[in-house]
C-alpha cells in the first residue's frame, strides 16, 4: 500500500508487528530446534560446495539459522550482495565465501540480539576465510535508506524467509529496486499461501514469527513485484509446507502454504508477458557449477550447446545480466510473433499440482460424457471437446483432483 495511504493506526500497527518479530526472535527462539513449526527450516539438501562453505561457519552461527530455502544464486564470485534479514550471519558466511575477496557482503537484521552473535564471530571468519569482505548494520529492511547504503550499488539481493515478517513489503521490495545495479537481482526465498490469510490469523503472533500467517498470497505478490519494478517474477524452485504442528494447523483450516525461491530482475523494459520474437540462446557450459545445464529458473533448464528457444524477456535475462558472458544469442525484437503459449495466470507452484491427496495428476471426469457411467452426471450426449479446453472452460487448473464438471449445469456427483 502507497505510504500516502497508509493510516496512524495501520503505521501503529506495523511497529507493533516488528517488536513481536524481534521479541520471538530474541527471546523464544535460542536456537533452530525452538522454532514449532517446519516453515523456516529447509528440508532439501542443499549442494556440495554450500555445504562446504557451512563447514567454515562458527557453530554458533549455524546452530541458530532459520530459513525455508537456499536463497544463493550462481555465478556471484566478485559481487557485492545484501542480504535481508540476516539474523546470525550464516548466509552472509557461506555468501562471503562465494564472492570471494574480491566481493563484499552486507548483512541487515533488526534483531540486535541475533545480529550481536553475527558480529561477535565476525574476525574468526576474517581468520578462517583469509580476508574480512562483511559487514553488519542493525535497521529495518523496510527502511533500508536510513543505513548509509548507497543507491544501486549492488549486484545481488539475498532473503531467506525473512520478508514475510514484514508487515510492509512493499517498501522492502521498493527499497531492494532502489539499491541494486541495472541488471541485478532480488533472489530470495519466502513462504506464500494460495490465498490471502484471514486478518485473525495474521494477528496471531507465534504464526506470524513461524513464517506463516505473514505469508503473501503468490498472486498478490506477483501484483506487488510488478508495481514495485519487477515486471516479470521467476519461479525458480518450491515445495510445499506441511507445518507439522497439530495446533496450528486447526488453526489454519485449508489454507495451504508453500516455500517458495523467486528471482527478481531489475530490468526496466521487461514486457507484462513471455513474447515470442524468434530468439534462442545457446549456453556455453562456462558457469560455475554448471558444466552440462543452466537452470534460470523453474521453466528455463538449458542445456550447454543446444539451441533453446526462449521469449524476449528471458533473453534479456540472460543478455542483460551477469549471465551475458555464459551465452551465445540468436535473433533480435525486429519481429513479433505473439504471445508464448502456456504463459498463464494459474497458481505457479508445482508442488501444488500434486493435489491435497498427493496424488500425481488428477483426474477429470466430465459428467456429459460419462453420463452412460454409473452414479455420474445427467446422462446427456453431447459434442466432445478437447481436455485442455473443457480445463480451461471450467477454470481447472491442470493437476488439480476434480471428481466431476458438469457441462449441462447439473450438481456435480459426489
Amino acid at each position: 500500500m502507497p505510504a500516502e495511504k497508509r493510516t496512524l493506526s495501520m503505521v501503529q500497527g506495523e511497529e507493533g508487528t516488528k517488536d513481536a518479530v524481534k521479541e520471538y526472535y530474541s527471546k523464544h527462539l535460542k536456537t533452530s530446534t525452538d522454532l514449532q513449526t517446519n516453515a523456516c527450516c529447509t528440508a532439501a539438501r542443499p549442494p556440495d560446495h554450500i555445504i562446504n562453505a557451512i563447514k567454515s561457519i562458527h557453530k554458533e552461527v549455524v546452530s541458530k539459522y532459520y530459513g525455508c530455502g537456499l536463497c544463493l544464486p550462481e555465478d556471484i564470485g566478485g559481487l557485492s550482495v545484501l542480504d535481508l534479514g540476516c539474523g546470525a550471519g550464516r548466509d552472509v558466511y557461506i555468501a562471503a565465501q562465494l564472492v570471494g575477496g574480491s566481493g563484499r557482503v552486507v548483512g541487515v537484521d533488526m534483531t540486535k540480539e541475533q545480529l550481536d552473535v553475527a558480529i561477535a564471530h565476525k574476525q574468526w571468519h576474517a581468520n578462517k576465510f583469509g580476508y574480512d569482505n562483511v559487514d553488519f548494520k542493525l535497521g529495518y529492511i523496510e527502511r533500508l535508506g536510513e543505513l548509509g547504503l548507497e543507491p544501486g550499488s549492488f549486484d545481488v539481493i539475498v532473503s531467506n524467509c525473512v520478508i514475510n515478517l514484514s508487515p510492509d513489503k512493499e517498501s522492502v521490495l521498493k527499497e531492494a529496486y532502489r539499491l541494486l545495479k541495472p541488471g541485478g537481482e532480488l533472489y530470495f526465498s519466502d513462504v506464500y499461501a494460495d490465498r490471502r490469510v484471514p486478518q485473525h490469523l495474521r494477528e496471531d503472533a507465534v504464526l506470524w514469527g513461524e513464517c506463516i500467517s505473514g505469508a503473501l498470497y503468490w498472486n498478490d505478490f506477483h501484483n506487488l513485484a510488478k508495481r514495485c519494478g519487477f515486471l516479470d517474477p521467476r519461479l525458480v524452485k518450491d515445495s510445499e509446507i506441511t507445518v507439522n504442528n497439530k495446533k496450528l494447523e486447526e488453526k489454519l483450516g485449508c489454507i495451504r502454504f508453500y516455500s517458495a525461491t523467486y528471482r527478481l530482475w531489475k530490468l526496466e523494459d521487461l514486457e507484462s508477458h513471455c513474447e515470442d520474437y524468434g530468439q534462442a540462446v545457446i549456453y556455453k557450459g562456462t558457469c560455475p557449477r554448471c558444466p552440462d545445464v543452466f537452470e534460470l529458473d523453474g521453466h528455463h533448464s538449458i542445456e550447454k550447446g543446444k539451441v533453446f528457444p526462449v521469449c524476449g524477456n528471458t533473453w534479456k535475462m540472460l543478455h542483460d545480466t551477469r549471465f551475458k558472458r555464459h551465452f551465445d544469442f540468436i535473433g533480435n525484437f525486429d519481429t513479433h510473433y505473439g504471445i508464448y503459449d502456456g504463459c498463464g495466470t494459474l497458481i505457479p507452484f508445482e508442488s501444488a499440482k500434486a493435489g491435497r491427496n498427493g496424488a500425481g495428476g488428477g483426474v477429470l471426469l466430465i459428467c456429459c460424457i460419462l453420463g452412460n457411467v454409473e452414479g455420474l452426471g445427467c446422462g446427456k450426449d453431447v459434442a466432445f471437446k478437447p481436455l485442455t479446453y473443457l480445463r480451461a472452460e471450467a477454470a481447472v487448473p491442470t493437476g488439480f483432483l476434480v471428481d466431476c464438471i458438469p457441462l449441462c449445469g447439473a450438481s456435480a456427483a459426489a
